[in-house]
């Protein structure tokens, strides 16, 4: 089994949303069984709080299933063991690298496999809920139709 990292900043919006839509869009290929998907933070702000509730409202209307969670802070085993790590944006980035030097190559861009997307916004400024779902889900089906598939072969 191999095991995918979402990161941003507080993991309570962006991250945890990945997280779940990934499990969502694996079962959908039949592939949860290969695939061990989690969520994290940068920060140290948010740790032990649940999705904002903005962010469960735009899961729920995209009939996302998600269950209850704890925000908690990336460690160096956790990246150390991951096969993939993606953080949500650039900032999220430099932080893991304040945190733990440079980053090896399996940390990635969410939007890496994205020809027509280079970031998504943080929608704890924005309000832009559901465009984040929207972002993240082409995103993670990117991810897995460009590259966990083709690994896979």
């Amino acid at each position: 089994m191999k095991t995918i990292i979402f990161v941003c900043h507080g993991n309570i919006c962006r991250s945890p949303a990945a997280e779940w839509i990934m499990k969502h869009l694996l079962q959908r290929y039949s592939l949860e069984e290969d695939f061990f998907v989690l969520s994290r933070a940068t920060s140290l702000e948010e740790i032990g709080n649940d999705i904002y509730p903005p962010m469960k409202r735009a899961l729920y209307n995209k009939e996302i299933p998600f269950f209850e969670h704890h925000a908690k802070r990336i460690t160096i085993d956790e990246l150390n063991n991951a096969d993939y790590v993606f953080y949500i944006d650039d900032l999220n980035k430099r932080y893991m690298e304040r945190l733990f030097g440079n980053l090896p190559e399996k940390c990635q861009m969410i939007t890496k496999y994205s020809e027509n997307m280079s970031f998504i916004d943080d929608p704890w400024y924005t309000g832009q809920f559901d465009e984040v779902v929207e972002q993240i889900t082409q995103c993670c089906e990117n991810i897995i139709t460009k590259l966990l598939i083709k690994e896979r072969r």
